[in-house]
């Protein structure tokens, strides 16, 4: 991957944790409130996936650089790493929440859908990519 897709891609992250942060946010103080946090999580992933979309969309569509589909795979990967490692440090260091708290939005069996947002970051900059260079 050419340095400047990386720095890019770098960039694009700050920007989805900026948007992840202020839909929590949302959820927290919107949502959660009217429909309840289980109904609240859902619906704030929702919105989430189609950030993460619409942000890899408009990132790709004007990145001056060719990529390839290695590329764009490394982007989704670099983005699911740095993603994960974000969840864990600034949620239990910084938001305080116990590891256990942290481990149960993995949880699909009790409704927890985060990880279709781990899918949709790793995902996107592929089906994005792809589409696009049709």
């Amino acid at each position: 991957m050419e340095t400047k897709i990386f720095l890019y891609a770098l960039g694009i992250w700050f920007i989805l944790v900026v948007a992840a942060i202020l839909n929590g946010a949302f959820r927290e103080s919107f949502i959660t409130s009217k429909v309840g946090e289980q109904v609240g999580h859902v619906i704030s992933t929702v919105i989430f996936i189609c950030v993460i979309l619409v942000v890899t969309y408009l990132f790709l569509s004007n990145l001056k650089i060719n990529y390839t589909k290695t590329d764009l795979l490394l982007i989704g990967a670099l983005w699911l790493i740095l993603t994960i490692l974000f969840e864990f440090v600034f949620g239990h260091y910084v938001m305080g929440h116990s590891w256990n708290r942290l481990f149960a939005d993995y949880n699909i069996l009790k409704g927890r859908v985060w990880s279709f947002v781990l899918l949709t970051t790793f995902i996107a900059p592929l089906l994005i990519g792809s589409i696009l260079q049709k």
